[in-house]
C-alpha cells in the first residue's frame, strides 16, 4: 500500500480560510510554518498586548460559534505580512498584520462584519515566539486520512468537504481509520520524520461548510453514531525537520 500526501494546508489566522501549499519545510518541534500564527479575540477579551501565549479555542472568534467567518477568503503574504480578505470574490480589507496600523485596519473590518457577535471591537493577536494558537497546546502537525472522511460520508449520506477538519496534511492510499493504529509510532513524511501522538477529537466547528459558511451537518453526532467516537485525524510531532510536498510518500517505521 502506497500512502501519499494529497494536499497540504496552513491556516495563518485561526478560524479563517485554508491556504494550499505545494511544499513546505517542517522544523523539529514546531508546527507547520505560519500555521495558526494569528487569531482574533472578541471585544470583551482581557488580552493585553499584541502577542499572547497559548490560549484555549474558546478565547477566540472561530467557526465553533461564528460560522460566517467561513464566508471570507483570506491570504497571508509571508514576505510583507499582509492579510488580504475577500468576500464573494471581491476585496473587502487588507493590512500588514505585523504592524499596529495594519492590525487596526483588519480589526475595524471584523468589528463591522461580525456585528454584535464580535462583542465589541475584536483584537488581532499574534502568538508569542515558539507558540502556536492551535487547539492543541503543543506544536504539532495534523494528519487527516481522506478514506476516513469518505467512510464518514457513508454514515451521513452527504458529501463532506475534507476542509471541515482543517487538517495540515491530507493523505491518500490508506484504509479508513488505519491512522488510529499509528499512535506513538514514528513515520517518515517526505524528508521529515514525525511521531504520531494522539487522535484528534472534533467539535461543532466541523458542522460548518467551509465554502458556504452554513452550519448544515452535525458531524460530531454522526461520528459518535457511526463509529462510537468523535475523532477524525491524528496529531504528529516533528522529530526531524525536512521538506514535504504533495505526492510525497508516508512510510511507517518497521
Amino acid at each position: 500500500m502506497t500512502i501519499s500526501i494529497a494536499k497540504i494546508y496552513r491556516y495563518p489566522v485561526k478560524g479563517l480560510s485554508a491556504e494550499a501549499l505545494e511544499s513546505v519545510t517542517l522544523t523539529e518541534g514546531r508546527e507547520l510554518p505560519q500555521d495558526r500564527r494569528f487569531a482574533l479575540t472578541p471585544g470583551t477579551s482581557s488580552v493585553d498586548g499584541s502577542t499572547i501565549p497559548w490560549m484555549p479555542k474558546t478565547s477566540f472568534l472561530s467557526l465553533l460559534n461564528h460560522e460566517k467567518m467561513a464566508k471570507l477568503t483570506t491570504r497571508f503574504d509571508d514576505a510583507t505580512g499582509t492579510l488580504s480578505i475577500e468576500r464573494g470574490g471581491k476585496p473587502v480589507a487588507k493590512g500588514n498584520i505585523t504592524t499596529t496600523v495594519g492590525r487596526a485596519m483588519i480589526e475595524e473590518f471584523f468589528a463591522a462584519y461580525m456585528g454584535k457577535d464580535a462583542r465589541g471591537r475584536p483584537k488581532l493577536v499574534e502568538s508569542e515566539p515558539n507558540v502556536t494558537l492551535s487547539d492543541h497546546q503543543n506544536a504539532v502537525v495534523s494528519l487527516v486520512n481522506l478514506a476516513s472522511v469518505k467512510d464518514l460520508e457513508r454514515v451521513t449520506g452527504a458529501a463532506i468537504d475534507p476542509l471541515r477538519f482543517r487538517g495540515n496534511v491530507y493523505l491518500d492510499g490508506l484504509d479508513p481509520w488505519a491512522e488510529f493504529d499509528w499512535i506513538d509510532r514514528p513515520i517518515t513524511l517526505g524528508k521529515a520524520k514525525l511521531t504520531v501522538t494522539q487522535r484528534i477529537g472534533r467539535c461543532g466547528a466541523t458542522s460548518v461548510d467551509p465554502e458556504t459558511g452554513e452550519r448544515d451537518l452535525n458531524l460530531v453526532k454522526d461520528l459518535q453514531r457511526g463509529f462510537g467516537h468523535t475523532d477524525m485525524g491524528v496529531y504528529a510531532a516533528v522529530a526531524t525537520g525536512g521538506v514535504i510536498a504533495t505526492g510525497d510518500h508516508l512510510r511507517l517505521a518497521e
